[in-house]
């Protein structure tokens, strides 16, 4: 078979949404941990203890002024460990630390928290703050992946950079972070990335060639948009984690934090902020909804967990339940041939060469379209 042909028989075999099944399936997966989350997760306690955690531990949390977010970066500071705070707002974060080291006051050491600005819809912005970070020399521990957007209800944006502005702050600005940070996290290492993803993705789906939903060829709502990108996200994790050969020494997971109560219910519309003030006790406070991540970063057992997917070759990388278990994402997440492709266009998209994984492991320089423009591992 010609490649001209095997192109038109994929294009004809090419999948164009989920099927009525599997979006029920994955609808009803939705309401079930919005309905039963609390009682899933009630062996959990609140705040979730951590492990003393030493000043050396470093971690780079993003979007942690509000939400989710600020109760990660706190309790991480708190347990011990150094925190750089990258967010946008980078008054509003120190207001927040002053507010913290002052309620931590006669409890133990003073906070060892910094911040660092990081704008995710500005791929510039990224790549600038990954050469900066790597610039230091030092060792990264957990890079969580918090920030992100649901702008429920609101007509397509595009950023700057020309991507939709879900998948942009949701996937491909996540995406660069972690792939640049390569190096700080192999001297970190036994290190780990968190990605904050959704139960959402459950009903999502990417089309590689349309991940904008620019083409008409899908009708785009705030919706597609969002869970789409946290699907991305989770394909993207997927083909890193088979990427990073274990003596990388790096573990990728994506975590759900639950039907949470955050920043994110200013951009619903007024009925539906009604409801969730009415149905308080379904809904995750920030704290509650932190636990996922805050446990995907600190649990030991973790990245033997990251590994035994991978010897066992399992077509999906590592996702952790808002009740802290191990659990299976979508069924569209285990397609690997969407996956890979899924890999492929974001590496485009943020402007890295195909290879880049294998060269920041191997201590090459990489080029990005972005930023100032070279990568590479000391």
């Amino acid at each position: 078979m010609t490649k001209i042909e095997e192109e038109s028989r994929r294009s004809k075999n090419k999948k164009k949404g989920l099927g009525w099944i599997e979006w029920l399936r994955g609808w009803f997966y939705v309401i079930c941990e919005m309905l039963f989350q609390r009682i899933m997760a009630s062996h959990l306690e609140n705040p979730m203890p951590l492990p003393p955690l030493s000043s050396d531990f470093t971690c780079i949390i993003t979007g942690s002024t509000s939400g989710i977010g600020s109760q990660i970066a706190r309790q991480l500071a708190e347990a011990g460990a150094h925190v750089v705070m990258a967010v946008r707002n980078t008054k509003a974060a120190h207001e927040l630390i002053l507010k913290w080291q002052y309620d931590w006051s006669g409890k133990g050491l003073p906070l060892n928290i910094e911040v660092m600005e990081l704008n995710l819809l500005s791929l510039d912005s990224v790549a600038r703050f990954a050469e900066a970070w790597n610039a230091r020399s030092g060792p990264l521990h957990a890079l969580i992946n918090n920030a992100g957007i649901f702008s429920i209800g609101e007509p397509q944006k595009i950023s700057k950079d020309g991507f939709e502005e879900h998948m942009q702050v949701n996937h491909l600005a996540p995406a660069l972070l972690s792939v640049l940070l390569l190096p700080s996290l192999i001297r970190g290492s036994p290190s780990r990335i968190v990605n904050v993803n959704s139960i959402m993705h459950q009903v999502g789906f990417v089309d590689a060639e349309d991940m904008n939903v620019m083409t008409g060829k899908r009708r785009y709502t705030s919706l597609v948009g969002y869970c789409g990108s946290k699907l991305a996200q989770v394909m993207f994790s997927s083909v890193l984690h088979k990427r990073l050969p274990a003596e990388a020494g790096i573990s990728v997971v994506c975590v759900s934090p639950g039907v949470v109560q955050t920043n994110v219910a200013r951009d619903l519309p007024k009925i539906v902020q009604t409801g969730y003030r009415l149905i308080p006790y379904f809904i995750f406070s920030p704290e509650e909804g932190s636990r996922s991540a805050l446990f995907a970063a600190t649990d030991p057992q973790i990245p033997e967990y990251c590994e035994m997917l991978k010897s066992d070759e399992w077509p999906v990388g590592a996702f952790i339940s808002q009740e802290c278990r191990p659990t299976n994402p979508s069924e569209e997440a285990h397609n690997l041939e969407t996956s890979y492709r899924v890999w492929e266009k974001t590496l485009e998209m943020i402007g890295l060469p195909s290879d880049t994984v294998e060269k920041l492991i191997e201590g090459q320089e990489v080029k990005c379209k972005y930023g100032y423009g070279e990568y590479h591992q000391d």
